[in-house]
């Protein structure tokens, strides 16, 4: 049974008891019999108002504020409680001195003191967050800098939302391992839900990119060096699960995690900060100049006459003129061009037919 299920019985009890005394008080004045029954409507009057309300004055905004605190970012968090401090610390040190003041204010204005300093130190420190996360980072890097040691409270306690389309891809996996991803990868409940509805799904490839994306968390999960929590969150209003993160990401002020292109560019447009992982792909492929030689192994046919293909280190393919009397073989290719594409890079080159001739027919 739920809590929400005790918190029910208590407050039918609680009202029970208030709504018979009520009853009894209204019909003193009666004879037993008929004070009786007023005792008894008025009992399961209070009966029905608490098993009916009293989950709305109890666990349900007790949920809320777990979720609203959950959608917080701990940056938000630590910068409110520290406005809260320093405006009860001011609020007290002015509560003597007001209290002096002749009535009705020396009663009033501390009380009064506590409320509006403790909001305006809330405030003041949540606008000013980024600012105070700054400088304790500084600090707290210049003793970590002392001490031998490296440690950052903004890199610590960043989160990153992750897109489902992201998870499936599996690559953020790898990324994470080498360490270019400092901070929690927060994943929401719901993206789960999406990746275990796509897993379940009756087409074969679907279902096969849903389990590989069920097996990249849990690779994520076990990696030392990589901080996964599996959150709750939601977004109360909106079904797509694209709406969800960018509304959650503007909440929480921390970036996504996605190679969707349409999120991206959604994204980018309400200024939430995206990580793309083709982007970082493309950002991190070695630099090849027109007319640059390199040694390139030639492993198969081109789609013109006479072309052959090779593949640099990162899986760039190279398309080499005169290249198919060279196939299988490591040749000096000389860079002709190289294009730019949405879909990646082309790479042109030749090979010097004078330096190696034609070798096969």
């Amino acid at each position: 049974m739920s809590i929400e299920f005790y918190f029910r019985i208590i407050g039918m009890l609680v009202m029970a008891f208030i709504g018979g005394a009520w009853g009894s008080d209204v019909s003193r004045s009666l004879d037993p019999q008929e004070r009786f029954k007023y005792l008894a409507i008025f009992g399961l009057m209070g009966s029905l108002v608490g098993l009916i309300l009293m989950p709305y004055i109890t666990t349900r905004p007790a949920r809320g504020i777990r979720s609203l605190l959950g959608r917080l970012a701990a940056e938000t968090l630590f910068a409110a409680l520290v406005g809260l401090i320093v405006g009860l610390l001011i609020a007290a040190l002015l509560a003597f001195p007001l209290s002096l003041l002749p009535a009705p204010f020396g009663s009033i204005l501390p009380f009064v003191g506590v409320v509006v300093f403790s909001y305006f130190g809330v405030s003041l420190f949540v606008m000013r967050q980024g600012d105070i996360m700054g400088l304790i980072s500084a600090m707290s890097g210049r003793s970590a800098g002392e001490s031998g040691a490296s440690s950052s409270w903004t890199n610590l306690n960043r989160n990153i939302l992750l897109d489902t389309s992201v998870i499936i891809d599996g690559r953020v996996r790898d990324v994470a391992r080498a360490g270019f991803l400092p901070g929690t990868l927060l994943i929401p409940r719901f993206v789960l839900n999406e990746l275990q509805y796509v897993a379940d799904s009756a087409d074969g490839l679907r279902r096969a990119r849903g389990r590989r994306g069920m097996e990249t968390v849990a690779e994520l999960q076990k990696l030392p060096n990589v901080l996964v929590r599996i959150s709750d969150i939601n977004v109360e209003g909106v079904r797509e699960v694209d709406e969800k993160l960018i509304v959650l990401a503007k909440q929480m002020k921390c970036p996504v995690l996605t190679n969707d292109y349409n999120l991206n560019r959604v994204a980018e447009l309400q200024g939430v900060t995206i990580l793309n992982i083709n982007e970082l792909t493309n950002a991190v492929k070695s630099v090849v100049l027109p007319g640059e030689v390199m040694r390139l192994n030639v492993i198969q046919e081109g789609k013109e006459y006479g072309q052959g293909v090779g593949y640099l280190d990162d899986g760039t393919m190279v398309v080499v003129e005169n290249g198919k009397d060279v196939i299988g073989e490591y040749v000096e290719v000389t860079i002709s061009k190289v294009l730019q594409t949405a879909a990646g890079r082309m790479i042109f080159g030749r090979v010097d037919e004078g330096k190696y001739g034609k070798r096969k027919n």
